[in-house]
């Protein structure tokens, strides 16, 4: 064994699991992911175990279980665990299976006794690792803990027979290689590309969990690289293969193809969530589609490609089965990546208008596909003045306005409680008030302002009028001094 698995690495359910069945006179491993990652050093997600105990014996021991398919699969509920990775434990019974006619389940499942017969089945040889820790056993027929060593994605036995069993182990093994940072085995990914068009048979909701999880990677440019090249990329999202070779304008040292997965690589870099990282990949892949050659510039443009984008965008959200919600932020976010225009020229209101069309929960993720975009280009990391000074204008145009309408009193209640008619006069209390709360937020009551409204309306006109133009005077300088901060958070002026 290349490493010792220490017992402290298991959770106690687990272990207690294990004990129950030994005790009852049954084998029983661990299996699986929970083993590979354990040799890897990782923490397992889940906790797999297999047993040559049949279902009903296994449910015969334990106090709270459930079985609700049709392989035999028996789980296992610790409702005192605190560890969400064992509150449930999945326990399956050594089994052989019969042809897999719909390339994604077996047609019979026959429960066996042998360890062995199980472990071949399995879809790679990192995960066909069997381990029994109250032993210190682990039986490892197809070598995976070499192929752990090595950082190797092999598939068990015969490559072209367990990827034609289910067709979701062709995305399953690219995902693997990229989360794991492994290379996949000539002998893997030749079959690999000869059995590609078997993924248009599997149900798309388990092709969406395999992709997005390729993208929520540390590595999407490279999955999607992978997915390309075994090609399964082309029953998936065949839109991005059609900016491979896409030449684009000066402003532009890669090809669409290139600068979209570059894009996506720096939304994993930066961890940002999935929408963010679907909207940076997906952002230019209107541009193949309105490409065209402006003889004049003697350059190539792609006028309306963020419109196009937004539509391809929605036909493959819809196509993938992603959410309304999904589907509705990652589209906006392709449809208004283009908003940068000469900061010199862009006004205040565009950029309220931006801030509408996003929604203030999403207008910054859209200035993280902005930058997105921009490293795709190849420019360097840090950020331009202009992207800084765009981030100063959002966060003005999303300030809370200093108005009397954050007051907690307004002109209906100074007519209906005060007494005051409509008319300049009102204007002059009100702006009069807001200076009060200016000063002293704590004034900023029902109460309070009732009170000195009703002093304020026997005031002379003039000296009302005065009181008033001082209010104002002091909205402008707070509201200065707040714009000013921000600009000085963002380095800009």
């Amino acid at each position: 064994m290349y490493k010792k698995i220490e017992l402290l690495e298991i959770p106690k359910n687990v272990l207690a699991i294990l004990e129950t069945l030994h005790s009852a006179g049954y084998e029983a491993y661990l299996v699986g992911g929970c083993v590979r990652n354990l040799l890897m050093d990782k923490k397992p997600k889940d906790w797999d175990i297999t047993t040559n105990a049949k279902p009903d014996q296994i449910a015969g021991l334990f106090a709270h279980t459930f079985n609700e398919n049709d392989f035999g699969t028996v789980t296992v509920v610790n409702d005192d665990a605190t560890d969400e990775s064992v509150k449930k434990v999945e326990i399956t019974p050594y089994r052989l299976e019969a042809n897999y006619s719909n390339l994604r389940h077996p047609d019979a499942v026959t429960f066996s006794d042998s360890l062995e017969e199980d472990l071949k089945r399995r879809d790679f040889t990192i995960n066909a690792i069997a381990f029994d820790p109250l032993k210190g056993q682990i039986i490892d027929l197809y070598k995976g803990q070499e192929d752990i060593k090595d950082k190797v994605v092999r598939a068990v036995g015969n490559p072209m027979e367990r990827l034609t069993e289910d067709a979701l182990r062709i995305m399953r093994g690219i995902r693997l290689a990229v989360e794991l940072d492994f290379e996949i085995s000539r002998e893997t990914a030749d079959a690999l590309q000869k059995v590609a068009q078997n993924i248009e048979k599997i149900a798309t909701e388990r092709i969406q969990t395999e992709f997005t999880r390729i993208l929520m990677s540390h590595a999407p440019k490279r999955g999607i690289e992978l997915l390309h090249e075994v090609g399964v990329l082309k029953y998936i999202v065949p839109e991005l293969e059609q900016g491979i070779g896409c030449e684009q304008n000066g402003d532009h040292i890669y090809h669409v193809w290139e600068h979209n997965l570059r894009a996506v690589q720096h939304s994993a870099d930066n961890e940002w969530p999935f929408h963010v990282r679907l909207g940076a990949l997906m952002h230019d892949i209107g541009k193949p589609a309105t490409r065209r050659w402006d003889e004049a510039k003697k350059d190539y443009t792609f006028y309306g490609h963020d419109v196009v984008g937004a539509r391809i965008t929605k036909e493959v959200c819809k196509r993938l089965k992603f959410s309304r919600e999904t589907s509705d932020v990652v589209e906006k976010l392709v449809r208004h990546h283009l908003f940068f225009s000469d900061i010199d020229k862009i006004t205040l209101s565009a950029v309220r208008r931006i801030v509408s069309h996003m929604g203030p929960e999403n207008v910054w993720d859209l200035m993280k596909v902005r930058a997105c975009d921009r490293i795709g280009m190849g420019r360097p990391k840090e950020k331009p003045y202009r992207l800084r000074k765009y981030e100063a204008m959002i966060e003005e145009a999303m300030r809370a306005p200093v108005s009397v309408a954050m007051l907690k009193i307004n002109g209906q209640i100074l007519m209906d409680t005060v007494h005051v008619k409509p008319g300049p006069a009102m204007g002059w209390i009100l702006h009069a008030l807001l200076e009060e709360v200016l000063d002293d937020p704590s004034r900023n009551t029902g109460e309070y302002l009732v009170s000195c409204a009703t002093a304020l309306k026997d005031l002379p006109e003039a000296e009302l009028k005065t009181l008033g133009e001082a209010g104002k005077e002091k909205k402008a300088d707070v509201e200065e001094a707040e714009i000013a901060e921000i600009r000085k958070k963002h380095w800009v002026k």
